[in-house]
């Protein structure tokens, strides 16, 4: 026997099955399953291990505190990180933190990066390591005395760094391709120290950092 819907029944059907279909469409877990998922448009250039890849300026990422990832994902995603002609490395990773643009999507790749063994890329640069010992006392006081970073002054564990990724950032802080936007409150207080530092003592000092590993 077949059931006749009145007409306003008819009506409201579509609605109960857009209904239907929003309720089933839940957002992704948040977490390690989600961040490994994600991760896998990072490894072309991060790699598979998040090692990086020189030739292409991608930095080694593995086993970088989960908070200090979060922070510079959001970065780019703010426009404070990737958004200066000069920077180009930058300007290709920006879209790529745009795209995790669901809830949990920042925090779940992070989390993922930040699990991931930790490496200690080989030196490239051919710094003075004792003069850089002396420029280094200024930045004690936000990445420590060990290069291992603090979390409450946003500063990174420069160890885990590779030393011409952070040649690069340091002359980007300089040129003002990062850290002169008001709003990047910590990149201003790195900008400020690098333009103290000349091109040989930016050398000198990422030297003096490949010692405390």
């Amino acid at each position: 026997m077949m059931v006749r819907l009145p007409i306003f029944g008819k009506a409201l059907l579509p609605l109960l099955m857009v209904a239907t279909v929003a309720c089933d469409a839940t957002p992704p877990p948040v977490g390690m399953e989600r961040g490994a998922e994600l991760f896998e448009t990072c490894a072309p250039c991060h790699g598979d291990a998040g090692v990086g890849k020189v030739d292409i300026a991608a930095p080694a990422i593995a086993g970088l505190p989960q908070w200090y990832v979060e922070d510079q994902l959001r970065g780019f995603q703010n426009e404070y990180r990737g958004d200066h002609a000069d920077d180009l490395p930058g300007l290709r990773m920006r879209p790529m933190a745009v795209s995790l643009n669901r809830e949990g999507d920042v925090e779940s790749v992070a989390q993922y990066v930040a699990s991931l063994e930790p490496v200690y890329p080989q030196s490239t640069l051919y710094g003075n390591a004792g003069a850089g010992a002396s420029s280094y006392v200024v930045c004690v006081a936000c990445h420590g005395e060990d290069g291992l970073g603090n979390k409450d002054l946003h500063a990174p564990p420069i160890v885990q760094l590779d030393d011409w990724y952070l040649l690069t950032q340091l002359r980007n802080f300089k040129s003002g391709a990062r850290g002169a936007r008001t709003d990047d409150v910590w990149g201003q207080t790195m900008r400020v120290n690098s333009l103290a530092l000349t091109d040989e003592g930016m050398q000198d000092v990422i030297a003096y950092v490949q010692t405390l590993r």
